[in-house]
């Protein structure tokens, strides 16, 4: 079996195939004088979350009060240049404290009378991120 000239499908190029490669992607239009940090991986509650400066998130109860602002542990700072730090300072503020979605769930057995009825709704914390610095 000869394997002659393949195909390029979707921009993904295959063997043999001249001059169809996809062009080289720039990793980075940011100049290098200006180390503005993008996003950052915090460590909140038990879980990790990528953020970038402006952003919400609706995150598990937090014991500060609304209004407050908090530092939580920052385990990385990336860059637009593609770099990584690790570390850094990420201010949170805590707007407000609401209440999840209402979760119901149900069992029965059948040809019997027995039916259950569960309800369950998450405390939640939204936060904004107000700075991030490398």
């Amino acid at each position: 079996m000869s394997m002659g000239p393949r195909v390029v499908v979707f921009g993904v190029a295959s063997q043999n195939a001249v001059g169809l490669c996809p062009p080289r992607r720039r990793i980075s239009n940011v100049s290098w004088e200006s180390k503005v940090p993008d996003y950052a991986v915090i460590a909140l509650g038990g879980k990790q979350y990528r953020v970038k400066a402006g952003e919400t998130l609706l995150v598990d109860r937090l014991g500060e009060d609304e209004g407050k602002t908090l530092k939580p542990t920052t385990l990385m700072v990336g860059e637009a240049g593609g770099d990584i730090t690790g570390g850094g300072t990420v201010t949170l503020k805590v707007e407000e404290h609401v209440l999840g979605p209402k979760l119901i769930a149900a069992t029965y057995k059948a040809k019997k009378k027995i039916r259950k009825r569960r309800g369950h709704r998450s405390r939640l914390s939204r936060v904004s991120v107000e700075s991030i610095a490398g």
